[in-house]
């Protein structure tokens, strides 16, 4: 049962990236803070794959076209995924944006469904609906509620929407490259992964963003912090999903929103409503029926 505790350990430390991340929006912008988890967290990703590596003497990667094409995918879609979820958490909140990022589950079913000839009985299709009504409450709009806040709780779902791509993405990327060492493949298709995003994005705010870029770099210190987190939490993530499938990693996983409540009730002063904390915990309760239906 070590991917449990894998799972249990990648939460908090994601948690800790996001709060961190929030803090570095500002003059960097979504899509600079989005380059600090990856940037800052090449260099701890290569040191765990390093580790890994010395451990498994024996494998035998192979980088054919379906490993790059997957990878690259998911390199993509976490980057859409990381920048929606930073502006959510300013507009909408730390706990709703996280809540509703919980949508990656059914979506992850979903796309597996539809993409990739995944069953889904009954109880899984009961844990969607009951996710989707969920969110559906989180993310309903007060009449007074500002633009500004219902554009976050949906770019919070969307999120959680390309967060299921990416996690499609380097499944089938780690299974493509070495089958028999899914925790090498695990390993290093991160230090692939965030080699490309920080290539791409860094390339793009350099063009595009010079004084983005200029940000990322002045906020060196905190943005260490990040990147440790960023690269602990996803070692623990693909370690946990080399281990087990999808379905029960994330819904031990979904232990993250709890915890993401209790920092922004904390840190940033955040409450949430009778009718959010129902919502939020409705979509737990469909995440798990999802997940291990």
């Amino acid at each position: 049962m070590l991917w449990i505790i894998l799972t249990a350990a990648a939460a908090p430390l994601q948690v800790a990236r996001n709060v961190l991340q929030r803090g570095l929006i500002g003059d960097a912008g979504p899509w600079g803070a989005t380059l600090v988890r990856f940037l800052f967290g090449l260099p701890f990703s290569i040191a765990i794959f390093a580790a890994v590596a010395l451990l498994t003497p024996h494998a035998e990667p192979h980088f054919a076209g379906r490993f790059w094409l997957w990878v690259a995918i998911g390199a993509v879609a976490q980057m859409a995924a990381t920048a929606s979820l930073l502006v959510a958490m300013h507009r909408a909140g730390f706990a709703v944006a996280t809540f509703m990022q919980q949508a990656s589950l059914p979506f992850s079913a979903i796309l597996g469904w539809a993409a990739f000839g995944d069953g889904l009985n009954p109880v899984k299709w009961l844990g969607i609906v009951v996710t989707t009504v969920g969110l559906a409450a989180l993310s309903w709009p007060k009449r007074d509620a500002a633009r500004g806040a219902f554009t976050g709780t949906m770019l919070g779902l969307a999120s959680g929407a390309a967060f299921a791509f990416a996690l499609n993405g380097y499944r089938q990327s780690g299974m493509a490259l070495e089958p028999n060492h899914p925790i090498y493949a695990a390993t290093a298709g991160v230090v692939v992964a965030q080699t490309l995003q920080t290539l791409l994005l860094g390339s793009a705010l350099a063009v595009w963003r010079p004084g983005a870029l200029r940000a990322v770099v002045a906020s060196w210190k905190p943005s260490l912090g990040a990147g440790f987190f960023g690269a602990a939490a996803s070692a623990c993530w693909f370690a946990a999903l080399a281990m087990a499938p999808a379905g029960p990693v994330r819904a031990v996983g979904v232990i993250e929103a709890p915890i993401a409540a209790a920092a922004g009730r904390r840190l940033f002063k955040e409450r949430l409503n009778l009718r959010q904390a129902l919502g939020g915990a409705a979509t737990a309760v469909g995440v798990i029926l999802t997940a291990l239906g």
